[in-house]
């Protein structure tokens, strides 16, 4: 038997082989199919809804979606602040697994010693500051303004005395001026009168010897007697004239002294009266300036102080150390921080709802939640809490390799009860399967 192919004539194989390779193209054609089938559900269903029926009619009753186990409110990587990067651990308070609350200690940075040096510096200025302001608001001691007034009554009895003497020396100087006055006139009288005598008796005898009554000798005698009295009168008038110019520089001398003196001792009184009124003043400005200076000192011990507080790094929730990233004597990875904690005494489902899907999730719906891999046993549940704003590509993936991990969900966050969050409180990014109830 032969069939035309192509105006060609073909011999047919035989009956054995002919089953065979029916068989075979039967087999190929249902592989097929099944593939194609399976792709088509994947891609019209990714939340492979559950349905009580397998008709079109049939109404959904649940969302399903894979996520992961986490504390409520995410896991947190607890680190330094910037300013301090690089920085390492001395001192390590917590261990894997240990309760925190919060602003609990859970490390201290190597900085610690000079960061409590530079607080009590800073401490140490304050003190100061406010003792140099309490010293301004007080004034000047006692003792001090009684020694500054001492001060005053002394220079002014001083210059008191210093009046009294210089008058006393002025008065002297009168008199003694007004006695040599009166004692050389005297004297000038009366050597005028022995001068005008003289010139008499001289003239006397020299008619006398013009007369050839005496002797040229008497008369030669007669002549130098006159002259020894004009010379003496001279002699007087001179020394006169010179006491007299003698006292009188020593009065104006005495005078100028007197003036000088209570100049002096009056512009010391003023200066002693100018810082008696200064150290008793408080003045506003002085006292401003001081708390200026306690204000400023104050800020220093806070900065100083925020800087020590930094050294510490505190828990800011209360729940539980999950790993610890950084030990004693290490440097701190920005990336990892010192330790990764979370409220895991409140667990949570992070779930990953298609955008084909999400439509029909609620706030406070029910949800049933499996573990994938066998975690734990059984079912947990919990309520739908949060929805999320965004939709993102896939972060959990389905144990089968031929998953789609290009689809697009929305995150749906569900809040486990207490009993259910105790019992996977240690299962933090545990993978799960979900099941929202409609």
């Amino acid at each position: 038997m032969v069939i035309k192919f192509f105006f060609k004539e073909v011999p047919l194989p035989k009956p054995t082989m002919r089953w065979a390779m029916i068989l075979s193209v039967i087999g190929l054609l249902a592989t097929g199919a099944n593939i194609f089938y399976a792709v088509k559900i994947r891609h019209t269903s990714p939340s492979s809804s559950v349905a009580l029926a397998e008709s079109s009619q049939t109404k959904v009753t649940a969302v399903t979606a894979l996520g992961q186990l986490e504390p409520k409110g995410k896991s947190i990587r607890l680190a330094p602040p910037p300013n301090l990067g690089g920085a390492k651990v001395v001192e390590l308070r917590v261990q894997e697994g240990e309760p925190v609350e919060a602003n609990q200690i859970v490390a201290v940075l190597e900085n610690e010693a000079s960061l409590k040096a530079a607080v009590e510096q800073a401490r140490q200025e304050v003190k100061v500051a406010q003792a140099n302001l309490a010293i301004i608001k007080a004034g000047a001691k006692p003792g001090e303004i009684q020694a500054q007034k001492a001060t005053i009554r002394r220079l002014e009895a001083q210059l008191q005395g210093e009046i009294l003497t210089n008058q006393a020396t002025l008065n002297r100087l009168n008199a003694e001026r007004l006695g040599e006055q009166t004692s050389q006139q005297a004297t000038l009288s009366r050597l005028q009168a022995e001068l005008k005598n003289a010139e008499i008796e001289y003239q006397r005898y020299e008619q006398l010897s013009q007369e050839g009554a005496i002797s040229t000798s008497e008369l030669d005698r007669h002549r130098l007697t006159q002259a020894t009295a004009k010379k003496r009168l001279q002699e007087a008038q001179a020394t006169f004239e010179q006491t007299m110019a003698t006292l009188e520089q020593e009065i104006r001398e005495a005078q100028a002294n007197l003036i000088k003196t209570q100049q002096t001792l009056s512009q010391q009184i003023q200066e002693a009266k100018a810082t008696l009124e200064k150290i008793s003043e408080v003045r506003d400005v002085d006292v401003q300036k001081a708390k200026a200076e306690l204000e400023r000192a104050q800020a220093s011990l806070a900065r100083a102080q925020q800087d020590l507080e930094l050294t510490y790094v505190k828990s800011p929730i209360t729940g539980r150390i999950l790993k610890i990233h950084s030990y004693p004597g290490e440097t701190i990875l920005p990336e990892k921080g010192i330790v990764e904690l979370g409220k895991t005494q409140q667990m949570m489902v992070k779930a990953e709802v298609y955008e084909s899907d999400i439509s029909q999730v609620n706030l406070g719906q029910s949800a049933i939640i499996k573990s994938e891999n066998g975690t734990f046993s059984g079912e947990i549940k919990g309520k739908v809490t949060e929805i999320g704003w965004l939709i993102n590509r896939q972060g959990v993936f389905d144990t089968d390799p031929a998953s789609d991990v290009d689809n697009r969900v929305v995150d749906v966050k569900i809040e486990l009860n207490s009993q259910d969050s105790l019992r996977v409180s240690r299962l933090t990014y545990s993978q799960v399967l979900v099941k929202i109830l409609l």
